[in-house]
């Protein structure tokens, strides 16, 4: 019912408003037989008499007085939302829906939107943190724009494109009997206790097939959503962990390059295929593929 309804509210109100069929065709832009044969339609279809009729001149009945009242709310939230997304997809001040990851709040997404906004300065952004695989099904149910996330995903409704790349350090705590190396292979860590994120979390992905391919599986302490938590946590002595560097460094760890094997996690950003951008979504994509290889803050050298 309300479909059939639905193109014929902006009609009733304007024939409710003026009282007059001729006067609320003219201003609707439609003929006045059209619009009479709207409404006789409208009141076929709702089985209830909305007008009281004398000619051209109509007044509305006690049912029309309360339809109107629903219609006039209908319409009102029609014309906010269309002003909504107006306002979204407006090049100079519209809204970017962007999502991240939560190893990249502190620092790197500050700095990128900073950067973005010298030259878009009134750009609006609604910012979702979260691990990678509820970014993508946010990207997949209209939440988000774009995301940041890694692994960088490979599904055929989405598009990914490779941005940087991130070491991966083992984390030990200050009196570890490897805090005196400043490398590692992984396989060295192979007896000891990890603490990791939850499964689901691409970092979690990454060190299970990274111990996989140094030869072992890890023995799991406890599983966490931040990767900050798991520092303190390996600082307190429970486990050690892989982790990507802090925005801060922290005490009681010490961070060791890993040499074998090759211990990165890739950065990625991905949107839906074939979802068409509005403005701001479009510079701000752009402005990010043109950050290729120098999207993340520059880490100091491995040590020798």
């Amino acid at each position: 019912m309300g479909l059939l309804l639905a193109p014929r509210l902006a009609y009733f109100a304007a024939v409710a408003r003026h009282e007059h069929v001729t006067r609320a065709a003219a201003e609707m832009g439609v003929p006045q037989s059209t619009l009479s044969r709207a409404m006789v339609r409208l009141e076929q279809d709702l089985g209830v008499t909305l007008f009281a009729r004398r000619g051209r001149t109509v007044s509305l009945t006690p049912a029309g007085r309360r339809f109107l009242a629903a219609a006039e709310r209908a319409l009102a939230e029609v014309e906010r939302a269309a002003d909504t997304v107006r306002a979204d997809a407006d090049p100079a001040a519209g809204r970017v829906a962007f999502g991240f990851l939560h190893t990249m709040g502190s620092e790197t997404v500050p700095g990128l939107i900073r950067a973005f906004r010298v030259d878009h300065p009134r750009v609006r952004f609604t910012l979702v943190q979260n691990y990678g695989e509820a970014m993508i099904e946010r990207l997949r149910a209209g939440d988000l724009d774009l995301c940041l996330t890694s692994p960088v995903p490979d599904a055929p409704d989405l598009v990914a494109r490779r941005l940087d790349e991130q070491r991966l350090r083992l984390v030990v705590p200050d009196d570890h009997r490897l805090a005196t190396r400043k490398r590692v292979r992984l396989a060295e860590a192979a007896d000891e206790t990890f603490v990791t994120l939850e499964p689901g979390y691409g970092l979690r992905r990454i060190t299970d097939d990274l111990c996989a391919e140094a030869g072992f599986k890890p023995r799991v302490a406890f599983e966490g959503e931040e990767a900050e938590t798991l520092r303190g946590l390996v600082a307190a002595g429970l486990g050690v962990a892989l982790l990507p560097p802090p925005a801060v460094p922290r005490p009681g760890v010490v961070e060791l390059t890993v040499t074998a094997p090759r211990a990165v996690r890739e950065i990625g950003v991905a949107w839906l295929d074939g979802h068409p951008d509005t403005a701001p979504v479009a510079a701000f994509k752009k402005f990010l593929l043109g950050r290729r290889g120098h999207l993340l803050p520059k880490e100091p050298a491995p040590p020798a």
